[in-house]
């Protein structure tokens, strides 16, 4: 059985979903503790002419607190200003009213806490390209937060049986071979491929968030786009 781990991110980049496409069951890592600056509750799209950033705003963010106890900014005034600012750029790209039914979806999920928010942007895309993969909370299953780093992550995947544990490259200096072999787990690496794909930009911008792709990709070609991970 092949695993990932990763903290809930909101509309991550193509390398996130290529990283979910390579395993059977995916764990959002909600319980650790929540990283400011990051990619919890924002991600970048083409925006005004430019890569810009767009944002959930959050009501009382620490990173002395769990990524699952953050809560998103109250009211609806930032959900009109995130989908006007993204009709505004995006509503000529082909497969707009699409990608952004999944954006407002997403919004208006009801979900009250940024990483249920995330994790249904995640979930919603996966389940339009088609992706079987599995999701799972790590707070709602493993009861092991004493744990930190390598020892936590081989000890999810002991309980759930994994024979193999694919990480992003950054893994490369926080994991070793040698210790995930010791628990009769294979290490991999899933290489991100950020295949060129039509967009408004002059010259092609990698690593934006998936609603760009979704904006001029049809389910097909998004999951093909998905698919051209490699995995070390």
């Amino acid at each position: 059985m092949r695993l990932a781990i990763m903290q809930p991110y909101l509309f991550p980049y193509l390398g996130y979903f290529q990283l979910a496409a390579s395993v059977d069951k995916f764990v959002f890592y909600d319980d650790v503790n929540f990283i400011k600056n990051g990619w919890i509750n924002r991600n970048r799209l083409y925006l005004g002419g430019a890569v810009r950033y767009f944002t959930i705003p959050l009501a009382g963010a620490s990173p002395f607190l769990k990524i699952r106890q953050i809560a998103v900014q109250p009211g609806t005034a930032w959900k009109k200003k995130m989908l006007e600012s993204v009709r505004h750029a995006y509503s000529k790209a082909p497969y707009f009213k699409t990608a952004n039914d999944l954006l407002q979806a997403t919004l208006d999920s009801g979900e009250t806490s940024i990483a249920a928010i995330a994790r249904t942007s995640v979930r919603m895309v996966c389940a339009y390209a088609g992706l079987d993969t599995q999701f799972v909370e790590s707070s709602a299953i493993y009861g092991n937060e004493q744990l930190s780093g390598a020892a936590r992550v081989v000890d999810i995947c002991r309980r759930e049986k994994a024979s193999d544990y694919f990480n992003p490259p950054g893994g490369r200096e926080l994991y070793s071979e040698d210790v995930f072999a010791a628990a009769g787990i294979r290490l991999h690496f899933v290489q991100p491929r950020l295949n060129a794909y039509r967009q408004f930009a002059a010259e092609f911008q990698p690593g934006l968030s998936i609603l760009d792709a979704l904006m001029f990709n049809d389910a097909r070609a998004v999951r093909e786009l998905v698919q051209a991970g490699r995995a070390a």
